[in-house]
């Protein structure tokens, strides 16, 4: 979920074993069961992708489970030949000789030599090497367990039993129609897990937004009821240092209990629920207004109050939107506000417009940005912005009483749109977008959303599968 941030670890761990077992083997064993696994056959978990939140999660089941080698394999699978720069590597090398329990190991494995090597610049280092030893190239600042890394898809996946979508939402469809070639022999229907928060919208031939699951199911054939959500107000590497944390695992009951109970941890609480499709959605919205909180508060130089009148204006705008997306929007209001809030604090979007708003980053560079990975935010404003504005959606404007489209009343993903996507204007007008004296009070828009009927069932309709 986010990119590098600076934590000093307080645990040791010595090669993915965490010594307090917690009543672990038993959740294996349990889990082994439901899935019919016979003795000696391995529950095979994979993790797909390897961007902070990805690895994060691989390791914590490394941790976790990673010690019972006769009954459980987890492995991850990234690319191979992904090159880390020079100033990376004398940042890692940093990192380790900054903590004991990683040099020993390193030195233990006989693995410390190539970093050495790597900081002189006699030697490159590659992505998939470091996963080994526990460094993810977008988070090289919390070393994690050593993980089994594979870097050929096929041998990673053909027989998992349970897969880990860590991609970013942009590239799942295309690595799962790969994958759906491995699987064509399959007589068992592996689970996944996918951990993707961003949309995409069809808009032919009427608009609807799908989300990674329902890509994932296009794409494999894997019926939805065996394809769930993970999410929640997560920043990655404070998880992986055992912080506090809790998440939601969205999708059918059949799957979505007992995967709960193996992933819950003492500092990692995963409560449930059944609405797969809205989470993964709300994952992705509040995305968009984090790169836009990145640059209010670059431009206001931090100030609260310009921050709290942002807030105001973007809470407002996704209460509009959740009303439209969802029969329920009230049950939404918790989880969608405590996840705007941490990815507002700490997330790699907010950060993102904060470089923008600097003139740190520039948007020909792309939003899959060095030592951060993807910035999910900007494929997923184009997504609703696109959504929103399309004729067939209209409602009544309350200055006008005209039917207009919902993006008439979302200012601020307007202006997002023009800055990000359209370029039309530089990230100044957002500020010139919250100052506008036509601007309506956030208290009507939500008014409206209330009081009229509003949803939509037809945007997040399931769509047929192929």
């Amino acid at each position: 979920m986010v990119g590098s941030i600076e934590v000093a670890s307080k645990y040791s761990y010595s090669n993915g074993v965490v010594q307090n077992s917690n009543g672990s083997e038993e959740k294996v064993d349990e889990l082994r069961r439901y899935l019919g696994k016979a003795d000696g056959d391995l529950l095979k978990i994979v993790g797909v992708g390897a961007g902070a939140w990805g690895s994060v999660f691989a390791a914590l089941l490394q941790d976790s489970y990673g010690q019972y080698r006769e009954k459980v394999q987890v492995r991850i699978w990234r690319r191979a030949g992904r090159a880390v720069d020079r100033a990376t590597a004398e940042h890692l090398f940093e990192v380790i000789n900054s903590r004991e329990d990683v040099l020993r190991r390193l030195i233990r494995r006989c693995a410390y030599l190539k970093y050495v090597e790597a900081r002189l610049g006699d030697r490159t280092l590659y992505a998939d090497e470091i996963l080994k030893d526990g460094f993810c190239l977008n988070m090289i600042d919390t070393p994690l367990c050593p993980m089994k890394v594979v870097t050929n898809l096929q041998e990673a996946v053909w027989d998992a039993d349970i897969v880990i979508n860590g991609l970013p939402s942009t590239e799942t469809r295309e690595v799962f129609e790969e994958i759906r070639n491995y699987w064509k022999e399959r007589i068992t229907t592996p689970v996944i897990i996918s951990l993707a928060k961003g949309i995409e919208a069809e808009l032919n031939p009427c608009p609807r937004i799908i989300t990674p699951t329902q890509m994932i199911s296009q794409a494999t054939g894997v019926p939805i009821e065996n394809i769930l959500y993970l999410g929640g107000p997560n920043i990655a590497s404070e998880i992986y240092n055992k912080e506090y944390a809790n998440a939601r695992i969205c999708g059918s009951g059949k799957w979505r209990l007992p995967l709960a109970k193996f992933l819950r941890q003492p500092h990692f609480i995963v409560w449930d629920n059944s609405d797969l499709i809205t989470h993964e959605v709300m994952g992705g919205l509040k995305n968009v207004y984090a790169i836009g909180a990145g640059m209010v508060a670059a431009l206001t130089n931090e100030s609260a109050t310009g921050k709290s009148v942002y807030f105001a204006h973007c809470t407002s705008e996704m209460i509009l939107i959740t009303h439209l997306l969802s029969e329920e929007p009230e049950k939404l209001a918790g989880p969608l506000l405590a996840d705007t809030y941490v990815t507002l604090l700490k997330g790699r979007n907010s950060w993102y417009g904060q470089m923008i708003a600097k003139g740190e980053l520039t948007l020909d560079m792309g939003d899959s940005i060095r030592g951060k990975g993807t910035i999910q935010g900007v494929s997923a404003i184009e997504a609703f912005y696109e959504l929103l504005r399309h004729p067939i959606l209209t409602v009544l404007h309350p200055d006008t009483n005209k039917a207009v489209a919902p993006v008439e009343l979302c200012p601020i993903l307007k202006i997002l749109y023009k800055i990000l996507i359209t370029r039309e204007q530089g990230a100044q007008a957002i500020l010139q977008a919250l100052t506008d004296e036509n601007l309506n009070d956030p208290r009507d828009r939500i008014q409206i959303a209330q009081t009229h009927a509003f949803y939509r069932p037809s945007l997040l309709a399931h769509p047929p599968h192929h």
